[in-house]
């Protein structure tokens, strides 16, 4: 199927001209800067932060493309993933026109960001076993169908999506497919950015908060064809990351020996917990996990879940959440935290079951 991303982009957007910054006008690093209005005797901290920030990221962007295996000018940078998700919607969706279809459960920045952007929400539920149903969602879809979200690993359920499926959705749909792979670092699959090269569609998602540990920073990465990056770098604000997250980054990227233990110590982790979590008899279900989390069945899981806040054990309840009736989502923590929360679990289950 041809894909035309021109024709997918709102008007107003593919006439807009972006807003030039001083860094844009002159990129070197070496000079007498006079151009941009920033004070020229530092900062009241004991670092300088007085210079605007590389507005491209491209120091950080060419570390990213040699661990992630793709050209800088296919990365996009944003303030959280959040930031990307949300510059989708400016630049294809027509407020109060165009649709975009969504897979619940799923991670719920989708719907809100579809929400303030003044855009129909369509949802094509998952299965039993969170699984996609593509021809319905395809079946779903129209000549105002800009955006399909796909969570793999999939927040709350925290399985893999099958990926021919996905691959049926990149194939037979017109407009973007978001892959959101925030813990891709914990699946057992390569990254759908080795196939952006075959699909001009695909647009994916991925984080430094999860497997990096960087959740503070705030420095999300999507990934996609030059002209889908070139578009969202053109609306994006002049220095949306700033010099203080691209430099902390750019040194912690190179310590890839660290993030693979620390990758390692979490799966170790998640698979105790499954062990442990298994062998009580009140679990009534753990959904099979590609993430640093478990979603997990047990009954009265509310009255659970606020008993265990008594006890400073603070989980997720995901009850009220299409098809995870009575389920807590609970992060795989260190082995102190893990057994911390077994021991209040078991207290818990006691009183309520």
């Amino acid at each position: 199927m041809s894909f035309d991303l021109n024709s997918l982009l709102r008007p107003h957007i593919a006439k807009l001209q972006p807003y030039t910054s001083a860094r844009d006008e002159y990129t070197g690093k070496i000079g007498v800067f006079l151009d941009a209005n920033e004070n020229p005797y530092g900062s009241v901290t004991d670092q300088n932060f007085n210079r605007y920030p590389d507005p491209y990221q491209s120091d950080l962007k060419a570390e990213i493309a040699k661990i992630k295996v793709v050209k800088s000018s296919q990365i996009f940078l944003g303030n959280g993933s959040d930031e990307a998700i949300d510059l989708l919607f400016r630049a294809f969706c027509n407020p109060g026109k165009d649709n975009v279809i969504l897979l619940p459960p799923t991670y719920g920045m989708y719907e809100v960001s579809a929400s303030i952007n003044d855009v129909e929400i369509r949802r094509v539920s998952l299965t039993e076993d969170f699984q996609l149903k593509p021809e319905k969602i395809i079946a779903a879809t129209d000549e105002n169908s800009k955006i399909i979200f796909v969570c793999s690993p999939n927040n709350p359920s925290g399985n893999k999506v099958k990926r021919e499926e996905i691959q049926f959705l990149l194939k037979n749909f017109k407009g973007i497919v978001v892959v959101d792979e925030a813990y891709i670092d914990f699946n057992d699959e390569p990254s759908f950015t080795t196939e952006l090269d075959e699909f001009p569609n695909l647009l994916v998602i991925q984080t430094f908060s999860k497997a990096w540990g960087l959740a503070s920073l705030r420095l999300g990465m999507a990934f996609g064809s030059e002209e889908i990056i070139r578009i969202l770098n053109r609306i994006k604000p002049p220095y949306n990351i700033s010099g203080l997250t691209q430099d902390t980054v750019l040194a912690a990227i190179r310590n890839t020996k660290r993030v693979e233990k620390m990758i390692g110590e979490i799966l170790q982790e998640r698979d105790f917990l499954e062990e442990k979590l298994a062998q009580m008899p009140f679990i009534q279900h753990i959904f099979p996990s590609q993430a640093n989390f478990l979603l997990v069945k047990m009954p009265h899981a509310s009255d659970v879940y606020n008993e265990l806040i008594e006890q400073k054990i603070i989980v997720r309840n995901r009850s009220k959440v299409l098809l995870c009736d009575d389920c807590l989502r609970i992060s795989v923590g260190t082995r102190s935290e893990n057994e911390a929360f077994l021991q209040a679990l078991e207290n818990v289950i006691s009183k309520t079951v």
